[in-house]
């Protein structure tokens, strides 16, 4: 586990019907909310379909891949559940987004582990979301659903380097949350500095950071979900 790194780029060589079977059933062993399960995956491995995710978020890893599996935040189930006991139904809400967005995270935290465990590797795609929308068209998403981020699974090309992750006082406490200093963040951005080398992005850690949290949030994932009747 401490070994993982993201695998971008992979080979030629397809994973075995069975042993992706395997792996996404080692994945679904992870815990779930009251036993929910409040998530499904669409596993893609059409070169057509592929390249139209690709088409809409133009990442190698969803293009090279063996598999792209997309992970899918789902109370479609979750209605026809209620529908057998009741004729009112409240999917909206943070509470309900969020568990079965930890739900489907758990699944692929422990897929990509397994598929690891095996030989293989992956990275998580996040940035599909941004089409949200095309997305759940694409892939006949019903309402009560919306796509969380893919997982894009193969025989690495390469092995990369393991990051350095942030000291382990920066993040984990005893008894109370303790705030950190800035400069904890400037040693952090000089240790991926160093690490990255000649490979370095041409921006430091913390300026990747404002990328997100310095500018708006997108609005394709909040329209998105309001269209699935998920938000209000």
């Amino acid at each position: 586990m401490m070994q993982h790194t993201s695998v971008r780029n992979f080979t030629d060589e397809k994973i075995p019907v069975d042993i992706l079977k395997t792996i996404i059933e080692a994945g679904r062993a992870a815990s779930t909310w009251k036993n929910f399960q409040s998530y499904s995956i669409i596993n893609i491995s059409n070169e057509v379909t592929k390249q139209k995710i690709y088409d809409l978020q133009p990442q190698k890893s969803i293009k090279g891949a063996s598999n792209f599996l997309v992970f899918v935040g789902d109370l479609n189930r979750a209605e026809k559940a209620v529908k057998l006991h009741t004729d009112v139904f409240y999917p909206e809400g943070i509470e309900n987004l969020l568990i079965s967005s930890v739900d489907a995270s758990l699944v692929a935290q422990n897929t990509l582990l397994a598929a690891e465990s095996l030989g293989y590797g992956g990275v998580i795609v996040g940035l599909i979301r941004d089409q949200a929308t095309e997305l759940s068209a694409l892939l006949n998403l019903p309402d009560y659903t919306y796509p969380l981020f893919g997982l894009a699974l193969g025989v690495p090309a390469r092995q990369n380097d393991v990051k350095p992750r942030l000291p382990y006082e920066a993040v984990v406490f005893d008894e109370t949350y303790k705030v950190q200093e800035t400069k904890v963040i400037q040693d952090y951005d000089q240790m991926q500095a160093e690490f990255s080398g000649e490979r370095r992005l041409g921006t430091d850690w913390s300026e990747r950071i404002v990328a997100q949290f310095g500018t708006p949030s997108q609005t394709a994932t909040l329209e998105n979900l309001q269209a699935k009747g998920l938000m209000k």
